[in-house]
């Protein structure tokens, strides 16, 4: 399989940094970030706390001036950059680090051109930016760095809490996403293959993650809702089954 070339294009004003790390140990997973660039305006005190974690992870920041009160400059900068790196055609696919809307159109441009986009961002992020990427990551759920030096000197030393919040609980829009794209890809017995349908599901809802709810994978997940029956088949090769779903 290809490894595709990434280029990570981050919003420092829309985005904490505190979960830069497990960002990118998520975006290795997709493939390699041939390009990484931060954005802001780096004379404003509100972006100090970056500068440790792109020291330590060669993120390259881009200065951009606010030339007017109130307004987001860096939105257009990186817009701009990234039609730039589309047209060199130098990578495979997007990250846009955001909770910004602003970007929305900017991920649909990307994916009509054939690129992958990946998005990061709060749980606040608004669905349209949500809904126009590929997949979209809360970066709630990734592992959060140390707090940097300069701002625990003054604060009695604290242990790093490696628990990541659990966004929301299991309700009936999940267990219906499931069954539905369960039906949807079964065969002619009502059976689906479990490493078919978390794809599926992301072309359905590019926000689905197991760990959104508590799960590091699909199948634990599935497991605990009780809803579908499961079938454990041998494949040939030692200790090694392929799953398959259907609805009870």
């Amino acid at each position: 399989m290809k490894d595709l070339k990434l280029a990570v294009l981050i919003d420092a004003d829309n985005v904490p940094y505190a979960n830069v790390k497990g960002m990118l140990e998520e975006i290795a997973k997709n493939g390699t970030p041939t390009i990484k660039r931060i954005y802001a305006d780096w004379t404003k005190p509100t972006v100090s706390g970056w500068k440790k974690p792109l020291l330590e992870n060669a993120i390259t920041p881009i200065q951009q001036y606010s030339y007017t009160s109130g307004k987001n400059s860096s939105d257009s900068a990186m817009i701009i950059d990234a039609m730039d790196i589309l047209y060199s055609g130098k990578v495979d696919g997007f990250c846009i680090v955001s909770s910004d809307s602003d970007f929305t159109r900017l991920a649909v441009r990307l994916r009509e051109a054939g690129m992958l986009v990946l998005g990061f961002g709060e749980k606040k992020t608004p669905k349209p930016f949500i809904t126009a990427c590929d997949k979209f990551v809360y970066i709630e759920i990734l592992d959060a760095d140390e707090e940097p030096e300069e701002e625990t000197k003054t604060k009695q030393p604290s242990k790093k809490v490696t628990k990541k919040p659990v966004l929301s609980n299991i309700d009936k829009r999940l267990v219906k996403l499931i069954a539905d794209s369960v039906d949807e890809l079964s065969d002619d017995d009502g059976w689906t293959f479990l490493g078919s349908l978390g794809s599926y599901m992301l072309k359905k809802k590019p926000d689905f993650d197991p760990r959104n709810y508590g799960f590091q994978k699909l199948f634990p997940l599935i497991k605990s809702i009780g809803k579908f029956a499961i079938d454990q088949r041998e494949t040939g090769s030692k200790n090694v089954h392929h799953i398959y779903l259907k609805n009870k």
